[in-house]
């Protein structure tokens, strides 16, 4: 089992996924005129079509809070490609500006484990912990990993959901896969864990979180990935506890691994230190 942080570029603060605090006094000013320009345009574009009414703010990061805020909450439309450049454009600098793409550290044994943040993951394939509707989350600048992962990934992500759902939702275990457009990913799995409302999890439950696991697993195979980055499936929002759902995950991928010939790379992803320190020990266990 091999460990990595992710780079000190990215400071994490726990419990909020997908925020960072940006260094944007880098820029040269006619970049930031620009990026300011583009950004104004892809937040009236955003407007006009969900018939909202509001000021633009000045400052480059409250203009990004209200597009993030945007497209949460963006059904599914025809989008135009001027739209989609310029929404692309801005994506690829919020990447640049969390330190750009980083690998899970050197990847000879899986599985791996790597703290850090999933949207700027360079493998194959990451694993979304996705609710039943399975178009991301709609509360706008939320901190699940749906909304990280969507908001990095850009509208095009929710687009491909909602033709792929076609208006049926995910049943709990069940899982999709779509492309990864903005993310450094080229795929995203999108997987519903169980939700547990006292703390105490059914067998039931176990064994739908189990299914989690297997049917991305199958997924990525089916794929041809050669690399998979699971989240923590159901913890956090879902309050699936923490160290029996890594107990789940980990032993589901041992066994796993047992079945198959020739498995991706496994990498655990996770953001909270709680959750590396279970992590860690479930996979140092002789």
């Amino acid at each position: 089992m091999i460990v990595y942080h992710g780079s000190d570029k990215y400071k994490h603060r726990s419990g909020t996924a997908g925020r960072a605090t940006y260094d944007l006094f880098e820029q040269s000013d006619a970049c930031r005129l620009d990026r300011i320009e583009n950004m104004d345009f892809c937040i009236r574009y955003l407007m006009d079509q969900e018939h909202v009414e509001a000021d633009v703010p000045s400052t480059l990061d409250d203009k990004r809070r209200l597009l993030r805020a945007l497209m949460n909450v963006w059904q599914p439309q025809s989008l135009s490609d001027e739209f989609l450049h310029a929404q692309d454009s801005e994506l690829q600098a919020q990447l640049n500006e969390k330190g750009g793409p980083e690998n899970a550290g050197d990847v000879h044994k899986s599985p791996v484990l790597w703290q850090g943040d999933i949207t700027r993951l360079q493998v194959d394939a990451i694993v979304n912990a996705a609710n039943s509707q399975g178009l991301g989350c709609w509360h706008p600048l939320h901190g699940c990993i749906d909304n990280a992962i969507h908001s990095a990934a850009g509208l095009q992500l929710r687009r491909e959901c909602y033709n792929i759902l076609n208006g049926r939702k995910l049943a709990t275990g069940d899982a999709i896969i779509t492309h990864g457009y903005n993310l450094p990913a080229k795929y995203v799995i999108h997987t519903v864990g169980p939700i547990i409302t006292d703390g105490n999890p059914t067998k039931k439950q176990e064994r739908e979180l189990e299914l989690c696991y297997t049917n991305c697993m199958r997924m990525a195979i089916d794929k041809g990935c050669h690399s998979v980055a699971f989240c923590c499936i159901s913890t956090g929002e879902f309050h699936f506890p923490n160290h029996r759902a890594a107990k789940i995950a980990v032993d589901t991928i041992l066994k796993l691994q047992n079945t198959y010939d020739s498995l991706p790379i496994i990498v655990f992803n996770v953001f909270k230190d709680i959750d590396y320190d279970i992590y860690h020990e479930l996979l140092n266990k002789d």
